[in-house]
């Protein structure tokens, strides 16, 4: 990879990073997300306007990020290129609620089970069902996955654990954690995308 000679020596570093990255060291993925999490995420929900989705936009970036990163080349600085691609996920975002605001996981928030609504009293018994059957086939999803990314899931999104508390459980450092669970789901989503077409 040629650095770039007018880099700051923020991005200067961040190519270093890359570079260990695409060797395959999962710490240095961790940096990447703590070096930017913050400053995407503030910049989706400036955009957005809630909290839930910035979140969810967030990950995504970083999941695709992470996905493509032997495509980056430093004719750009990293962050540029990464704040393209949070900003191309917001207009995607935007877009697609205007034309779906419903979709498959309308009742069961797939990225964030443990919100999932159940006991709506506007929902029928059938609806129950469905909504139940849904949550079910989640958790087969989930299954699927490698057990460290299916018990991250697991600890983050059904026993309620913050970051921190799955850290100290899983022996892990926080950055670990962050990334690996940011992966996690994006290994879920082309899953679930599968699913969302069926219905």
């Amino acid at each position: 990879m040629v650095e770039r000679s007018g880099f700051s020596v923020k991005a200067k570093k961040d190519l270093e990073i890359i570079e260990l990255a695409l060797k395959g060291e999962e710490k240095a993925y961790a940096e990447l997300l703590d070096r930017y999490q913050d400053s995407i995420y503030f910049l989706l929900l400036k955009k957005i306007g809630n909290e839930n989705d910035a979140e969810d936009l967030t990950m995504e970036t970083f999941g695709k990020a992470f996905n493509n990163l032997a495509q980056y080349t430093p004719v750009y600085a990293f962050s540029t290129w990464l704040f393209r691609i949070a900003i191309n996920n917001c207009i995607d975002f935007v877009r697609k609620r205007k034309i779906r605001p419903q979709s498959y996981d309308s009742g069961v928030d797939f990225h964030d089970p443990d919100n999932a609504n159940f006991t709506s009293s506007s929902l029928s018994p059938e609806d129950l069902v469905i909504k139940e059957q849904k949550a079910a086939e989640l958790r087969d999803m989930i299954k699927t996955l490698k057990p460290r990314y299916a018990r991250l899931i697991d600890l983050r999104y059904y026993q309620e654990l913050s970051y921190e508390e799955i850290a100290d459980v899983m022996q892990l450092p926080l950055g670990t954690v962050k990334a690996q669970l940011f992966r996690a789901r994006e290994l879920l989503a082309p899953l679930l995308h599968g699913k969302s077409e069926k219905y």
